[in-house]
């Protein structure tokens, strides 16, 4: 791990407890009135049981990374390929107490170097179309939005969200 005070590392294994427990802190303070409270415990089970990420971290299909900051690990990012020019950030969360500080910049341009060694032009993303900050932010780091997407997840809920892109 790198010494500075914020760095941006690969999540390994050991990470998952600590991850989920995170996940579960920024969910609960960021997403009520945007999905139903529910959905929220839903969607972390779903996403988020350490098992999961162990044995997604052990696949080699996805990327996971940890912003440390201070030693402690107070955001994630996820990454996928989908399609054979575009890299998928499928999670990119940080602490509500570490907003507005730069790191999902960070973690952007993270994506994008990764992205880059994959050989892909493209960065995309789906986001929740009623998440109004963080569809500012990701203007803000040159996504637009490129179509809308409604998606069933089980459980009786579904996503509402943009789909938004940035070419490299």
């Amino acid at each position: 791990m790198s010494t500075e005070i914020a760095a941006i590392d690969p999540l390994m294994p050991a990470d998952a407890e600590a991850v989920s427990r995170l996940a579960r802190e920024i969910w609960h303070r960021h997403y009520p009135g945007i999905i139903p409270l529910a959905q929220i415990d839903y969607m972390l089970q779903q996403r988020y049981d350490p098992a999961l990420i162990r044995a997604e971290l052990a696949g080699g299909e996805r990327w996971w990374y940890k912003l440390t900051v201070c030693h402690a690990i107070r955001g994630y990012m996820a990454l996928e390929k989908a399609g054979a020019n575009t890299m998928k950030i499928d999670k990119l969360y940080v602490h509500p107490d570490e907003q507005r500080q730069g790191y999902g910049g960070r973690f952007v341009g993270h994506a994008a170097v990764q992205a880059g060694d994959r050989n892909c032009r493209r960065l995309l993303l789906a986001v929740n179309r009623h998440n109004a900050q963080a569809i500012a932010a990701y203007r803000k780091y040159g996504f637009r939005v490129c179509e809308t997407a409604v998606t069933s997840i089980g459980g009786g809920f579904v996503m509402d969200d943009y789909l938004m892109e940035k070419t490299l």
